[in-house]
């Protein structure tokens, strides 16, 4: 992957302008973009995936946005990030889930995958901590020896 930023941008339609004019290896956005500062980076996203299922984008945000599971699911579920901006401060952390993203995998957050086994009522109940502790690595595509990792160091 080049490291070169091709656009930096205000808003959402200016996002989907640059992504039309510079075809970029990956998209980086946050959810909260002007003028409302609600979600208009997070829907712009989901229209670019629409647009073109392939283009990886890894969304940044302050907190678990309700909307995250629409970004997720568009496309074909690859090349897809959903990340809390605490990561950011953790440059190797960010800088993986870049990787990990363009290179067509999915780089979901953590507190993200907790949100997520919260919410939801139903099968994932059943499983254990260790179930859902080896559901959320392998949702931040870690492989089968990291995941196995986790389990002798909590021994």
């Amino acid at each position: 992957m080049k490291n070169t930023i091709l656009a930096a941008v205000g808003d959402a339609d200016a996002l989907s302008d640059a992504v039309a004019s510079y075809d970029p290896d990956i998209v980086v956005t946050d959810v909260r973009m002007p003028p409302g500062f609600q979600d208009e980076g997070l829907h712009a996203a989901v229209e670019l995936r629409e647009d073109r299922p392939e283009l990886p984008v890894l969304v940044l945000s302050q907190y678990v946005h309700r909307a995250y599971g629409e970004l997720l699911g568009s496309g074909n579920g690859s090349g897809v990030g959903y990340l809390l901006k605490d990561r950011v401060g953790q440059i190797g952390e960010f800088v993986d889930a870049l990787h990990e993203v363009a290179d067509g995998g999915t780089g979901v957050d953590p507190e993200v995958v907790r949100h997520l086994l919260r919410r939801r009522r139903g099968p994932l109940e059943r499983l254990t901590p260790r179930e859902r502790e080896v559901l959320a690595l392998v949702a931040q595509s870690k492989s089968n020896s990291a995941t196995g990792t986790s389990e002798r160091r909590r021994r």
